[in-house]
C-alpha cells in the first residue's frame, strides 16, 4: 500500500483506458446499431465500471448553463446557503457545506460544497436559494434532460444482459434521482491524504452520470492496482456503475471505487447526475446473471430503502420519518 502523501499522486493514464462509447444510435430504431453500442457497455460495464459517453443528446448550452449557476450559487454568501442546509430536508435536498459530508469513514470530511435537488415523489422537497431564483427553472429543466438520457442508458443495460429493451421502464415510472453541484475548492498536493475532495468510495444507485468542468482533472479510478486519471473529455459525461445495478446484476457489471482530488490549483466543479429505479423496486440478482456457476450473491433488498440507509450513513443520520 502506498504512503498517505504519494496517495494524493496519481498514474497519468491516456484516457482511452476508460472506454469511451458513442451511444447516439440509442435515439434510432437501428436493431443493429443498438446492439453494438449495447456490447460496448457491457465489456466496460464488466471490465472497467466506467465509460465515457458521447452524442447523449444533452445541449453544450445547457450544460455550460448549469455550470455557470453553479459556480453562482457557490458564491452566494454562506449564510444564503445555510438557510436551505440539507439537514431541513429530510430527503437529503439542498446545501452541504466544506467537510460536512464523509464518503470514506477512513477521512476526516470530504473537501468540497454541493448542493443537491431529488425527484419524485421527494421533489416538492426540494431546497431553493432565494438570492439565486434562476436556479430551479434551469436545474428542473436540466435534471429532466439528463433523466432522459438516464432512460436511454437503461434500454442499453437491458439489451447488454440479453434482455428486451425495454425490461427495466415499468421500474422507471417514479426513479430515485438526484442531480448535485458540487465545488471543490484547490487543496496542496503534499498532505497526509485524510481530507480531499471526495474519499474513495462507490455510488449507490444503479449508475452516476457525470459533468466534468472542462480543462481540470481530478477525477480518479481505482483500477486495481493503483489509482488512474479520469480526464474530462469536452461533449462526453462519463458514467459509472454504482452498487444497486452491481448487486442485480449478481456482479457482472462492476461498481468500481473512485475518489476526487483537486490538486490544479484552481477551484473546480463537477455535477453527477445518481439514478435509481422506483424506490419500493424489489432487487434481487436477475435470472440472466445468475447460473449454476455463478450462484445469487445478494439477499433482495427494496431499491429506496437501500438508497436511503447508503445516504444517511454518509452524513451520519438517522432514517426520516415516515410520509
Amino acid at each position: 500500500m502506498a504512503t498517505a502523501t504519494s496517495e494524493l499522486s496519481a498514474r497519468a493514464i491516456a484516457f482511452e483506458e476508460i472506454p469511451v462509447i458513442d451511444i447516439g444510435a440509442m435515439a434510432g430504431s437501428d436493431a443493429a446499431t443498438k446492439l453494438a453500442v449495447a456490447a460496448a457497455v457491457r465489456e466496460a460495464s464488466e471490465t472497467v465500471g466506467f465509460f465515457y459517453i458521447r452524442n447523449h443528446g444533452v445541449s453544450d448550452a445547457d450544460l455550460a448553463r448549469t455550470f455557470e449557476l453553479g459556480r453562482r450559487f457557490f458564491d452566494l454568501p454562506l449564510a444564503d446557503k445555510v438557510s436551505i442546509h440539507q439537514r431541513n430536508s429530510p430527503h437529503h435536498a439542498g446545501y452541504t457545506p466544506l467537510l460536512a459530508e464523509n464518503t470514506d469513514p477512513a477521512n476526516k470530511g470530504d473537501l468540497h460544497e454541493s448542493f443537491d435537488m431529488v425527484s419524485q415523489p421527494a421533489h416538492d422537497a426540494n431546497l431553493w436559494p432565494e438570492a439565486l431564483p434562476e436556479l430551479k427553472d434551469h436545474l428542473n429543466h436540466y435534471f429532466a434532460q439528463v433523466l432522459e438520457l438516464g432512460h436511454r442508458l437503461f434500454a442499453v443495460v437491458a439489451l447488454s444482459l440479453g434482455l428486451p429493451e425495454g425490461f427495466f421502464e415499468p421500474h422507471l415510472r417514479r426513479p430515485t434521482a438526484m442531480l448535485r453541484l458540487n465545488y471543490y475548492p484547490p487543496q496542496p498536493a503534499h498532505s497526509d491524504g485524510s481530507q480531499i475532495g471526495i474519499g474513495a468510495h462507490t455510488d449507490y444507485e444503479c449508475f452516476t452520470i457525470l459533468a466534468q468542468q472542462p480543462g481540470i482533472t481530478a477525477l480518479q479510478v481505482w483500477n486495481g492496482r493503483e489509482w488512474i486519471h479520469a480526464p474530462p473529455i469536452p461533449g462526453a459525461f462519463i458514467v459509472n456503475i454504482a452498487d444497486l445495478l452491481q448487486r442485480w446484476t449478481n456482479d457482472t457489471f462492476l461498481s468500481t471505487r473512485h475518489r476526487a482530488i483537486n490538486t490544479t490549483g484552481l477551484p473546480r466543479m463537477s455535477i453527477p447526475f445518481f439514478l435509481g429505479v422506483d424506490p419500493d423496486t424489489p432487487i434481487s440478482p436477475l435470472p440472466s446473471c445468475v447460473s449454476a456457476d455463478r450462484p445469487a450473491k445478494y439477499p433482495p433488498v427494496i431499491a429506496g430503502e437501500y438508497v436511503l440507509q447508503r445516504l444517511n450513513e454518509t452524513y451520519g443520520r438517522a432514517a426520516p420519518p415516515a410520509g
